[in-house]
């Protein structure tokens, strides 16, 4: 580091081990209290910039948090003070390292860095090639993050509604699947916005068509048969039921049942209550039934469960009913154990033609199931490399768009089973293959458990109070000041902490190419040279039959 005194901007006050203070010196001598770089615009104070601390042998390097000016008795009339956050070291050979194993003392003096600086902190995972924006500090120095950390670790990206989650999910994937050919990705995008039809019918993507797979959810199929016994208790049993208990019971003994004697020939003495095995959703039915009009004594006295399951049925039967349903409760081809191997192929992008990138899309999908679709996609994944012996050559990562939707923090029994699936994916997931990325623009409603799991943290612009309070307490101590930023970020802007950077890094996300379909509606332009009339015949049809693609 270059020791010239016209970067010379103060000197420490005060040392803490997270926190260090300095006052700023006054103009004139050959220094200037200015913190300033390579561009034109005049970095002062702002939040995020980096400044060296050296004293002696040491070279520190912090980040700005908050700028301050208070009145003074002296001369100069006001004392600006300016509050840091070390993050790091750089050696004698100006290489950066991470921690600080040598604290300076009052006294040290504060200095501007330079790009060469600022460059040693990001050279740590160039060679991985992934890029994925600019330094806010300095917009000619490229800011790669690390990939086996952010994928493999889990990381979450938080925002409100319009500060770019999108744009920030697909910039990843586009730059993943472009620097990492073999890349095998899960997105369940539950509001069409990764790929969506035009008003002439044409399908876009955000991604090269090469690498990608769009499948409806419903054209899937995820079978009821797939799922775990408590995913199946989810659906169909109302637990504030009185008679719920006894419910959950007779559905235990009647699925393993099922499941046992409608595969018989695959060969497997005792088939678990939650093997993926086909079993008839009929036959469950007439069964629960069956249990409910029992009776003795030719009719004169009741059966011990007679009555108790007529909310079960009409529950059943209901959704039995409901055409929205018939992709999980009917399905058309997946009506057969030895259906599994395709479904599983379609889902990781080994099916015709191969994808990186599989697209589940989920808007189509009824409100109150799809909690349960998205616990069975997760529960997949995990399964599909448990049970991989190559889980290490084939690793998998799922990103759950508006996760806050089905992964609460807490509350609504319908969740239940997700909330499970995904806590044990953010547990277990990376043992064996499998990454989790969270998207939210609500981490205060998000399971905290998931989040507690991620290990990298890209926030967008987030004003909420109680959002900002909630990731404050999630990220290590040292990485806490930076959250007061949040609230001053731009669009597509993001403050990033975690493994996956060598330092939180207030980065400019580039812009991904082609663009997500996530702009907001703009009411002005419409207001203003909008449509005179709708079809108004085809939206009432699309209201009844519950579907809001175009068939």
């Amino acid at each position: 580091m270059t020791p010239y005194t016209q970067t010379l901007i103060g000197h420490l006050t005060s040392v803490k081990p997270g926190t260090f203070t300095a006052k700023l010196v006054e103009p004139g001598d050959g220094k200037r209290p200015r913190i300033s770089s390579r561009v034109d615009v005049d970095l002062t104070g702002q939040p995020g910039t980096y400044v060296a601390i050296t004293q002696g042998e040491i070279k520190l390097l912090a980040s700005i948090s908050s700028i301050k000016a208070e009145p003074s008795s002296g001369e100069a009339g006001v004392i600006k003070t300016i509050h840091l956050v070390p993050v790091g070291e750089i050696n004698a050979g100006g290489v950066f390292q991470n921690g600080v194993t040598n604290y300076p003392v009052t006294g040290a003096e504060v200095h501007t860095v330079s790009k060469e600086d600022i460059e040693s902190i990001f050279v740590k995972f160039r060679a991985q090639g992934y890029t994925v924006g600019h330094a806010m500090v300095d917009k000619s120095i490229d800011v790669c993050m690390d990939p086996a950390a952010m994928f493999g670790r889990h990381f979450a990206i938080l925002g409100q509604s319009g500060a770019g989650k999108s744009w920030a999910v697909t910039n990843f994937l586009q730059r993943a699947v472009s620097r990492m050919p073999k890349a095998h990705i899960v997105l369940l995008d539950l509001h069409g916005e990764y790929s969506w039809e035009d008003n002439n019918g044409k399908r876009h993507c955000a991604f090269d068509e090469k690498t990608t797979r769009y499948i409806d959810a419903r054209d899937l199929e995820m079978p009821y048969w797939l799922m775990t016994f408590s995913e199946l208790v989810d659906m169909l049993i109302d637990r504030a039921d009185v008679s719920a208990s006894s419910q959950i019971s007779f559905l235990r003994d009647t699925v393993k049942e099922l499941r046992n004697k409608a595969n018989k020939d695959l060969g497997i003495v005792d088939i678990s209550i939650d093997s993926p095995v086909y079993f008839s959703l009929q036959e469950l039915y007439d069964n629960f039934e069956e249990a409910n009009k029992a009776s003795s004594n030719f009719g004169k006295d009741k059966g011990p469960l007679a009555g108790l399951f007529d909310q079960f049925l009409m529950r059943l039967q209901s959704r039995m009913n409901d055409t929205r349903y018939d992709f999980l409760l009917n399905p058309k081809h997946r009506n057969s154990s030895d259906t599994l191997p395709g479904l599983l192929r379609d889902f990781v992008g080994l099916g015709e033609p191969k994808a990186q990138i599989t697209i589940i899309d989920l808007s189509s999908v009824p409100f109150d199931v799809r909690p349960v679709v998205t616990a069975q996609v997760g529960r997949l994944a995990f399964e599909f490399n448990y049970w991989n012996p190559k889980f290490k050559e084939f690793p998998l990562l799922l990103v759950c768009e508006e996760a806050h939707a089905y992964i609460p923090r807490e509350g609504d029994s319908q969740f239940e089973g997700t909330r499970q699936t995904m806590q044990r994916i953010a547990k277990e997931g990376r043992k064996y293959g499998v990454g989790l990325a969270v998207v939210t623009q609500r981490p205060h409603d998000l399971s905290e458990t998931v989040l507690a799991q991620c290990n990298t943290f890209v926030c967008l612009r987030l004003t909420n109070p109680d959002d900002q309070a909630y990731v404050r307490d999630l990220v290590p101590e040292a990485e806490r000041d930076f959250i007061d930023i949040l609230s001053s970020l731009g669009q597509g802007e993001a403050m990033v902490m975690g493994l996956a950077v060598p330092l939180p890094t207030r980065v400019q996300l580039f812009k991904p190419d082609p663009p997500p379909n996530s702009n907001s509606v703009d009411f002005f332009r419409h207001w203003s040279s909008g449509p005179d009339d709708l079809d108004v015949d085809d939206i009432v049809n699309r209201w009844r039959r519950q579907d809001r693609v175009h068939r």
